[in-house]
């Protein structure tokens, strides 16, 4: 497994060789833009749209725009002094708290981590200390020349590190539009949805979860790659949304009664007795 990172980590006095790999990859499926006369490869030149020529890397400066058409300068010198102010090699941890304490909003990559030579036996500890304690550790890395706020935490008997945002990344939930600002929903309707959420509740098994969008894709790009004839099957009809009481309800019938087609355990005595009074009401 490729190392993306060298350095260590501290809590208290205890220091830590370690290595980071990368826990995740990007499965998705780049597609090239040709050129449809003669199917070659399009390149995409750096321009200047006022000099109306090709700019070379040389002749680029770092800026930033701080209003419309208005730029500071940043010089490669001064970036350059600001990287290795920060360039420790170290993952600090500064805090433990319950990892259900944090929004998954918060969560943006994940590393396995992995002791470097003579940090066995601490990595060990730290592992140990975390499962014990039920606790997981909130740290400051630099990857790349940005500061990252991380937690370290135990994941199948290994380390792992999952960089976060901190808070003034996440966007003001306020600021999103046409949110509902009361519960305008019966009786009916919601222990129905509630019903609903009963039949498909089940144990959390990520192996049956495929991309079947990109599985499709490159079934297709065999297919034309073997000169075989493409066929596309007609599209699932879905509802359309309506604001219709009786579609709504329909609707979560359906779904209801979909679920039960299906191989699933028996109905609790609750859902059952949930089941009945709905009928009753209805």
């Amino acid at each position: 497994m490729h190392t993306v990172w060298r350095g260590s980590i501290s809590f208290g006095l205890v220091n830590i060789p370690i290595k980071l790999h990368a826990a995740t990859e990007n499965k998705d499926i780049k597609l090239r833009n040709l050129h449809a006369e003669c199917k070659s490869p399009l390149k995409y030149e750096k321009k200047c749209p006022v000099c109306e020529k090709e700019v070379e890397n040389d002749e680029i400066v770092k800026a930033y725009e701080y209003a419309k058409n208005k730029f500071v300068i940043l010089d490669e010198e001064d970036l350059e002094k600001l990287r290795k102010e920060n360039e420790d090699k170290a993952v600090e941890i500064i805090d433990f708290v319950k990892l259900e304490e944090i929004d998954p909003i918060y969560f943006e990559r994940s590393y396995f981590i992995a002791p470097n030579e003579g940090g066995t036996k601490a990595y060990t500890l730290l592992r140990k200390a975390l499962q014990d304690s039920g606790k997981i550790g909130i740290a400051k890395i630099i990857i790349r020349s940005k500061e990252h706020l991380a937690v370290v935490r135990v994941y199948n008997n290994t380390l792992v590190m999952e960089t976060i945002h901190f808070p003034d990344e996440v966007r003001n939930v306020a600021e999103v539009p046409n949110v509902p600002s009361s519960d305008e929903v019966t009786d009916k309707e919601l222990e129905t949805a509630k019903m609903l959420i009963d039949q498909l509740t089940t144990d959390f098994d990520p192996e049956k979860y495929h991309d079947e969008y990109r599985n499709a894709l490159m079934e297709l790009i065999e297919q034309k790659k073997n000169g075989e004839e493409v066929v596309t099957a007609a599209d699932k009809k879905t509802p359309a949304a309506t604001g219709n009481v009786t579609d709504l309800m329909a609707a979560l019938q359906a779904s209801i009664d979909k679920t039960k087609t299906k191989t699933k355990p028996a109905a609790t005595t609750t859902t059952k007795k949930k089941m009945v009074k709905a009928k009753k009401n209805a």
